[in-house]
């Protein structure tokens, strides 16, 4: 029997939320750890196929060709695709865009030319996964994530300086392993604020960021993963927002503040600053930046709950130019349909 030849691939992936890194002393060997969340929505949704020369259509193409272009070389496969983008996720707002369409676009070349490459060897070859592996962990699964950052050469217990933090990004391309995954509550409810007139950090000047920020202090790491492990994980597990917002507002507050001088200021966006010290105010218990922004986001018990914070919202900053939008977590991985 003939084996089936895959024609076209349709790959379905979500945004993701990186709520904060837990450890960026890296005194015991590793650095970064992070914790975040798969969202269902902003989403991506490609179709690719077999093709003798690369070609894009649909929307925003450059980054989409830039990213097949490179799986393609590095792949070394002799064939190529065409790639076409029905939906993109927001780039550079800190919702993990590259990492998800770089993953989709490799599962469908895999797919499709049956290379059987895992979703982390995908990651690898894109350059994905850097510091987290958050987004990589979102991809396969969905659900709230959290990786156990990047492994160094060595053990020590001495300080680690910024140079060296920013030099391990680039050190090694393994993906951070993931340490726990839980399906978050169905119930509630994510609030996503948007600045669309600016972008977050992102590239060279992310690594520029990382080379000039002081040595992170190994106490606070210390406290922060006990945040981490003690708080925000068990406090999922109870459903109980209240502690485990008390969790993610403390890596907000320390991480954010660690990083200000790079995003000028504990958020990237004053607009969605002004938006969180709001929520802060109202007695919000879970609320933040997803990774360098400029997007904010609060999490609330349920839809009705986060409906009325919203209506009061845009009362409230009516002037600001901020674009809303409410969804919840995403408990599955990306979706991929093929034709044969």
């Amino acid at each position: 029997m003939a084996k089936e030849i895959t024609t076209e691939v349709t790959v379905k992936s979500t945004a993701r939320l990186h709520m904060g890194f837990f450890d960026l002393h890296g005194g015991l060997g590793r650095k970064f750890g992070s914790i975040g969340l798969s969202l269902t929505s902003p989403s991506l949704d490609i179709t690719v196929s077999a093709s003798k020369e690369l070609r894009v259509s649909g929307l925003h193409i450059s980054p989409v060709l830039g990213i097949a272009k490179k799986l393609i070389a590095e792949i070394k496969l002799n064939q190529a695709v065409n790639v076409n983008v029905k939906q993109l996720i927001p780039e550079h707002s800190g919702l993990g865009s590259g990492t998800q369409l770089a993953l989709a676009i490799g599962a469908a070349i895999n797919r499709l030319y049956g290379l059987n490459l895992s979703v982390d060897q995908i990651a690898e070859l894109s350059g994905r996964g850097g510091r987290s592996g958050i987004g990589i962990g979102a991809f396969k699964f969905g659900g709230l994530l959290i990786d156990g950052g990047r492994k160094s050469n060595t053990l020590s217990t001495s300080p680690v300086n910024a140079q060296s933090l920013a030099t391990s990004i680039t050190s090694s391309l393994k993906v951070p392993p993931l340490l726990a995954r839980y399906d978050f509550p169905e119930d509630w409810r994510i609030l996503l604020i948007f600045d669309n007139s600016q972008l977050g950090i992102h590239g060279d000047e992310e690594l520029v960021a990382f080379k000039q920020l002081p040595v992170f202090s190994e106490n606070l790491a210390a406290h922060l993963c006990r945040s981490v492990l003690m708080q925000a994980m068990p406090a999922l597990l109870e459903h109980d927002l209240t502690a485990f917002g008390g969790s993610v507002r403390l890596l907000q507050e320390h991480i954010g503040d660690y990083f200000a001088p790079a995003q000028g200021g504990r958020y990237a966006s004053k607009k969605v600053g002004a938006v969180l010290q709001d929520l802060e105010a109202s007695g919000v218990a879970c609320f933040g930046q997803s990774s360098w922004g400029p997007t904010g986001f609060a999490v609330f018990e349920n839809l009705q709950i986060a409906e009325s914070y919203l209506q009061q919202l845009k009362i409230t900053f009516v002037e600001s130019n901020l674009t809303w939008a409410i969804c919840s977590a995403n408990n599955r991985g990306a979706e991929i349909l093929q034709i044969n």
